[in-house]
């Protein structure tokens, strides 16, 4: 087991929960143990349909990121995670999970299955203190707050109960388009995003969508999508409301995501200018969010990457003075749960008054 990153504060271990427990529930629950940080983040309660001994499994062996860090057995109704209890349930809907009786400081809602307020609230009134959401909300005020950590979690209301992490493209776009849009300012922006397979894709032809282009085989076509990064991006970024636009296409790969950026600007700048104000900002204090590279890649290179985007410098283009094309890589799932693992950390240390916020020297590890 590493080291932590951070030293403990007086309030921890803080008690978790996750419901659902899928490719972002896994990697959450991982990405605390490969940081460090499962003396200070205990996952003590795990809500999950599928039986103990496939979870075990899943768990302890991952096709895209290899075997879990550590020992995993059972006991009972316990996932052991280093010798950590964590109980687990089976429950099918919020009100059947007793909540209250785990301690939990916070819930995080791997499902997918709620964007509503409505159905949210269910969550607390079945006695969760507290949600953090693996997706967005259906519209911004079904949610307290929207956050990308590293760039808006300064927004967020410790008192908050219900908590949007986004989503893994907009966590990959929002670092970027902040960065350039406060240097140069932004115009116009299109995103489209090249996106690994995912489990609402069908492996063959299938009734798995009621989006006809999701019935097809996920490993024999690149497939669009509907998309909702845009509208996204705008929830965070108002002063941007109207100017972005963004398509989605799903390619046959497992992991690694991409997105093709056309940007205008207000001023004349270069491909050479916009590369540099972003290796500098890579190299510096968003170093744990963003990273830069300019050699030759492909997506495989960075499975397992815990940032939230990485610039391909090599692919950077202008198109006449004020027009840039970016294209970047993240890992859809290791980046998206690292940085709600990060959230949930600075969310429950403010709750407890305890929030230190890392030194530059942190940032960059």
């Amino acid at each position: 087991m590493p080291p932590s990153r951070y030293p403990a504060t007086a309030r921890t271990p803080f008690r978790l929960a996750v419901n659902g427990y899928g490719r972002i529930g896994r990697c959450f629950v991982r990405a605390i143990h490969e940081t460090g940080l499962a003396d200070h983040l205990r996952i003590v309660a795990i809500n999950e349909p599928a039986a103990l001994d496939s979870i075990a499994h899943l768990t302890r062996f991952d096709s895209t990121h290899g075997r879990f860090p550590g020992r995993i057995d059972i006991a009972d109704d316990l996932l052991l995670l280093d010798g950590r209890p964590t109980r687990v349930s089976h429950a099918h809907t919020p009100e059947e999970v007793d909540w209250i009786s785990h301690g939990t400081d916070l819930v995080v809602e791997c499902s997918g299955r709620y964007v509503e307020r409505a159905q949210l609230q269910r969550f607390i009134d079945a006695g969760c203190p507290r949600l953090l959401l693996s997706n967005p909300g259906a519209h911004a005020h079904d949610v307290d707050a929207t956050v990308v950590h590293g760039f808006t979690h300064d927004r967020l209301d410790p008192q908050a109960r219900l908590v949007s992490a986004a989503s893994c493209t907009t966590n990959a776009v929002v670092p970027v388009l902040s960065l350039l849009h406060r240097e140069f300012g932004l115009e116009r922006a299109l995103l489209t995003t090249l996106h690994s397979a995912m489990n609402d894709q069908p492996l063959i032809d299938g009734y798995h969508h009621s989006e006809l282009a999701r019935t097809r085989s996920a490993m024999q076509s690149i497939i669009p999508v509907a998309t909702g990064l845009a509208r996204g991006v705008e929830r965070l970024m108002p002063e941007l409301e109207g100017r972005i636009e963004a398509k989605a296409i799903r390619v046959p790969t497992h992991n690694v995501s991409a997105i093709d950026m056309v940007l205008t600007f207000p001023q004349e700048v270069s491909a050479a200018r916009i590369n540099e104000l972003l290796r500098e900002a890579a190299h510096g204090p968003c170093a744990r969010f963003i990273d830069w590279s300019n050699a030759p890649h492909a997506s495989i290179d960075f499975n397992h990457d815990a940032h939230s985007v990485i610039i391909d410098g090599s692919q950077t283009r202008a198109c006449g003075p004020r027009m840039v094309n970016l294209f970047v890589w993240f890992d859809n799932e290791w980046g998206f749960a690292n940085r709600m693992v990060e959230l949930t950390r600075h969310w429950l240390e403010a709750l407890a008054g305890k929030l230190r916020v890392p030194d530059s020297a942190e940032m960059k590890r």
